[in-house]
């Protein structure tokens, strides 16, 4: 927090514009989440309150829940529920709308997702269990990739399946068809595809 205040400080003091304060903080956040060996600023923050509470708690009960990615319901209130996009569900979207041609993933790393039902269950069993508990301090982890693990490949060919027997409509009312995503497995292949297929084209197009 104090070096958080000093760098604002600092800011404030060689009179840099709100934008390019909310970028500087920003990157101040990053480095010091990758310093303590978080990956950004998200899961940094998450853990910086699971900590203010462990050490404000006292003798309260504490029970922190740690979900993967949640996603629609499997039973409650039906299959397959879901209010806003969240998570992966946003690129199941975008592939079934026919507008995500590549993606950069390891097929055959485990896509942990959990239907949001499911969290929202062993939170309140949690919660019942050890209601009353003085100072205990519980952390549970409630994800699928030990018992049911699906890859990114088996996400995509899920996918296919799904959009090519239940196709999505078009604002004009055509259906959309899909095809397979290119999916690509590491940064540099990623780069290389992006030029050819976009930059060099657009550069074309320019001159």
């Amino acid at each position: 927090m104090e070096l958080m205040k000093q760098r604002l400080k600092e800011l404030h003091e060689q009179e840099f514009s709100e934008v390019d304060i909310d970028l500087s903080m920003k990157e101040l956040g990053m480095e010091r989440a990758k310093l303590h060996g978080w990956p950004n600023t998200y899961v940094f923050t998450k853990s910086m309150g699971e900590m203010l509470l462990g050490n404000n708690k006292e003798n309260l009960p504490l029970v922190i829940s740690r979900p993967t990615m949640i996603t629609s319901t499997i039973s409650e209130p039906f299959p397959g529920w879901i209010e806003g996009l969240r998570t992966v569900d946003s690129v199941i979207v975008a592939y079934g709308k026919g507008v995500l041609k590549c993606f950069l993933v390891d097929v055959n790393s485990v896509c942990d997702m959990i239907p949001v039902d499911m969290v929202a269950n062993a939170m309140i069993t949690a919660a019942a269990i050890h209601a009353g508990c003085s100072g205990v301090h519980m952390v549970y982890h409630v994800g699928s990739s030990h018992q049911n693990p699906v890859t990114f490949g088996d996400l995509h060919e899920i996918m296919v399946r799904y959009f090519t027997e239940n196709p999505l409509r078009s604002r004009n009312g055509s259906l959309i068809t899909v095809s397979k995503v290119r999916l690509i497995s590491t940064m540099r292949l990623f780069s290389l595809y992006m030029t050819l297929r976009f930059k060099l084209p657009l550069q074309v197009i320019v001159f």
